[in-house]
């Protein structure tokens, strides 16, 4: 008998067990009770008790990574959503800072303008309200450009005031724009009245003076009765400026003995180094522009001499 026919296996009809269908049916009712009876009776708690205590250690480890990375992704998202509130709220910070500078700005410069106003209506003179455009670029002068000029009908020696005192005087005149000469200029003079003792005198810008930009009242006696904290006005003597107006404080005497007149240091009581509205008053008298031109003689004739 060939060995090939003891290999081959028997032929279906002699199969022992049952078929897969079969298997597939009893496994599918059994699964099907199971179910129906742990529904009603739990009769497989107990082992799905021991089953999850026994698979939480594995379930443990095998979450360990995801958990890990949710944690990691909800890290970096909430540092990120904490970095742009940080940088909204600065960007705020700085928006309402600016805003309450400009607020802060926005009132001083309206309570400038009520003094201004206060001012102008307690002066008799005509005057005309004028904004400081810029600083003149002489480095020797003190000088400050402001927006009216010969359109607006300003005058040359105009005196200019801001809402303090006199700030200076107008030195030349333009169209549209006029240059003001302050009063700490070396070359401007101002006569002034003491308040307390009623002498007058003749102020004097003074660059150095007063610990970086003041006026020096000059030619008073040492004798002469001054002293710091003196308040000096405008006099009227000389028709340009009307009396009374405000302009330097007496910060500091020197008598000296080798010397007959005092040093009598001033500092201005006008912001001469940051005004910005000013005002400007008609001359009280026209200046002086020119010496009037001698008479000339007919040839020939002759001055009589006594």
């Amino acid at each position: 008998m060939p060995l090939g026919t003891l290999e081959r296996s028997a032929p279906p009809m002699f199969k022992q067990g049952p078929s897969a269908l079969s298997r597939l049916l009893l496994y599918s009712a059994l699964a099907l009770f199971l179910m129906v009876a742990d529904a009603r009776f739990q009769i497989t708690g107990a082992l799905r008790q021991v089953v999850a205590a026994v698979l939480y250690p594995v379930q443990w480890v095998m979450l360990q990574p995801v958990q890990f990375i949710a944690q990691g992704s909800g890290y970096f998202q909430s540092l990120q959503t904490a970095q742009h509130d940080a940088d909204a709220a600065r960007k705020q910070m700085a928006l309402m800072s600016q805003r309450s500078m400009q607020t802060e700005q926005l009132m001083q410069e309206n309570a400038r303008l009520r003094q201004l106003l206060d001012l102008r209506a307690r002066l008799e003179t005509p005057a005309q309200a004028a904004q400081v455009l810029y600083d003149t670029a002489d480095p020797y002068t003190r000088r400050v450009v402001v927006d009216q000029g010969q359109v607006a009908g300003v005058e040359l020696g105009s005196p200019v005031l801001d809402e303090k005192g006199v700030l200076g005087q107008v030195t030349r005149v333009h169209p549209f724009v006029s240059e003001v000469t302050l009063l700490i200029d070396r070359d401007q003079a101002i006569p002034v009245l003491n308040l307390r003792t009623g002498v007058r005198g003749v102020a004097y810008g003074d660059p150095v003076a007063g610990h970086g930009g003041g006026m020096e009242l000059r030619f008073m006696p040492s004798s002469a009765d001054i002293q710091e904290g003196d308040l000096l006005t405008t006099s009227g003597v000389d028709g340009l400026y009307p009396p009374g107006l405000p302009v330097a404080k007496v910060v500091r005497v020197e008598r000296r003995a080798d010397s007959a007149f005092a040093r009598i240091y001033c500092v201005p009581i006008a912001e001469v180094q940051g005004a910005r509205h000013v005002m400007l008053l008609k001359p009280m008298a026209e200046p002086l522009s020119k010496l009037p031109e001698p008479v000339s003689l007919p040839p020939g004739k002759k001055v009589n001499s006594k």
